[in-house]
């Protein structure tokens, strides 16, 4: 069955839908903002994924007929508002930020304007989308980040579901893997995945050291002229392991002048094996032998391993990834923040959960190549204008008035993070290759101070909002507070 993702929904947005119908609020313009309010692991920023998806997702929507709305909005009091659903096709506009874009709490990731119902009902299949991905994304960034050298994603078997380990090498992609072990990945992606041998191929040849070194030598042949990786841990890496597939590669005149071969570990102690996996290596003149490691690794155990000096020259991550194991659930939410010309936010008892209302737009201020600040305005507002123009620009901290800076007129640089990608209901945002979203992630990566990118403790990253946004929200809050204390004091 095919999976129709733009109905991958909750039942509620098609019962709010109805009654946005029944009132004549159909044609109401809405603003709706999909954010998150904190990144996983204690940091501040995350990496976008799954923008193109949510695109394809939107254009896909309106092709079913009523009898298809029945299903799970049935009864006659649905009538008029499933045919209704049937002819809808999205009309908006999408603004969004570009897949491999660093993205800080707050700021839109994708605003979404246009009718209401259509608004609304975009909700859960995309978050859905943006939810899966950008964990997997942010989490392929962490565990990249802990090495210099080449991670590879390996997680489809843990992954949940197809759909998400298909889509999840997507994003572990762009977050900085260079490559993935998933087949439909690489045909959808246009690129080439990678993976070599389980310990299942080897013990296929007997469960003996001559039936090891028969599968080694079985691959070699079988396998010449690809890299060349033998799983050398099935029964004991020192004592046979490694000196087998030395062997089998000189049996093959497989040496240093060969392109890529190398060995791989997947269990045991990593640090240990892969320095004594290096000097049998070397003292048999396969100087070039690579070792990959894997083993239920993240970017905490690559860490240590890279403390310790491992001989490891790349990395092959799983369930880490696949799974985002540690922060499993990412945080976007998709809030209305405008209808007509009328602003709105939701209001919370707990502070973390209030939100900027208005229709935004975020500026990165940039200095010799480097990030300095991301500024989220009304759109049109006097700070938007300002930044334009390339002025003085003041930015002060929302929740401490004493923190103050200025940006000084033509010191700086600065881009706006969202893109207009769907007009009137047309795609007008063209994508780009897979590779080409993991660069420009890299490139952010790059402009970010190192500080800022640490695994452990990072140095939090400037955020703000401007004066106009800031008088607006707080004048909302105001406005209901007084609202309260009438209502409280007509008892």
């Amino acid at each position: 069955m095919e999976l129709k993702t733009a109905y991958c929904s909750d039942k509620y947005q098609y019962t709010m839908g109805k009654s946005f119908y029944d009132l004549g609020m159909k044609d109401k313009r809405a603003v709706f903002n999909l954010f998150y309010r904190t990144a996983p692991d204690k940091n501040n920023w995350a990496v976008v994924s799954g923008v193109n998806e949510v695109l394809e997702m939107i254009q896909s929507m309106g092709n079913e007929p009523e009898s298809f709305y029945e299903k799970f909005i049935p009864g006659e009091e649905y009538a008029e508002f499933r045919k209704y659903l049937a002819a809808m096709k999205f009309t908006g506009n999408v603004y969004a930020m570009k897949e491999g874009e660093i993205a800080f709490p707050l700021e839109p990731i994708i605003t979404v304007e246009g009718p209401i119902i259509e608004a609304q009902v975009l909700e859960t299949p995309m978050l859905c989308i943006m939810n899966h991905q950008m964990a997997v994304a942010t989490k392929a960034s962490r565990v990249t980040r802990a090495t210099q050298k080449p991670v590879s994603e390996f997680g489809s078997r843990r992954a949940h579901g197809p759909w998400a380990a298909t889509f999840g090498g997507k994003a572990a992609v762009i977050g900085g893997c260079a490559n993935t072990s998933n087949t439909l990945t690489s045909t959808i992606f246009g690129m080439p995945c990678t993976g070599t041998m389980a310990h299942s191929f080897v013990t296929s040849f007997g469960c003996s050291i001559k039936g090891e070194k028969t599968a080694f030598d079985s691959y070699i042949r079988t396998h010449r002229g690809e890299a060349l990786i033998l799983l050398i841990d099935t029964y004991d890496t020192i004592n046979c392991g490694i000196r087998n597939a030395i062997q089998a590669f000189k049996d093959a005149g497989i040496d240093d002048s060969y392109p890529a071969y190398g060995v791989r570990l997947d269990s045991g102690d990593l640090a240990y094996l892969s320095r004594r996996c290096r000097e049998i290596l070397d003292e048999a003149g396969l100087r070039k032998c690579k070792i990959f490691a894997t083993n239920s690794l993240d970017e905490y155990l690559i860490t240590d391993l890279e403390r310790q000096e491992a001989a490891i020259d790349s990395y092959g991550v799983g369930d880490a990834i696949a799974t985002s194991k540690h922060n499993p659930c990412f945080g976007n939410v998709y809030k209305l923040v405008q209808v007509d010309s009328e602003p709105v936010l939701k209001r919370s008892e707990d502070r973390a959960k209030l939100i900027n209302p208005g229709f935004q737009i975020t500026y990165r201020l940039i200095q010799d190549g480097q990030f300095k600040v991301d500024i989220t305005c009304l759109r049109g507002d006097a700070t938007s204008a300002i930044i334009e123009a390339g002025k003085d620009c003041p930015v002060r901290d929302e929740y401490d008035q004493t923190r103050y800076k200025t940006y000084k007129g033509g010191t700086y640089e600065w881009k706006t993070l969202q893109v207009q990608m769907i007009k009137d209901g047309e795609r007008v945002y063209e994508d780009i290759p897979l590779m080409e979203k993991q660069a420009y992630y890299k490139s952010n990566l790059a402009s970010l101070d190192p500080a800022e990118s640490r695994i452990i403790n990072p140095h939090y990253y400037k955020v703000d909002i401007s004066d106009e946004l800031y008088d607006l929200k707080m004048k909302l809050i105001h406005n209901l507070i007084n609202e309260i204390k009438e209502l409280n004091s007509a008892k």
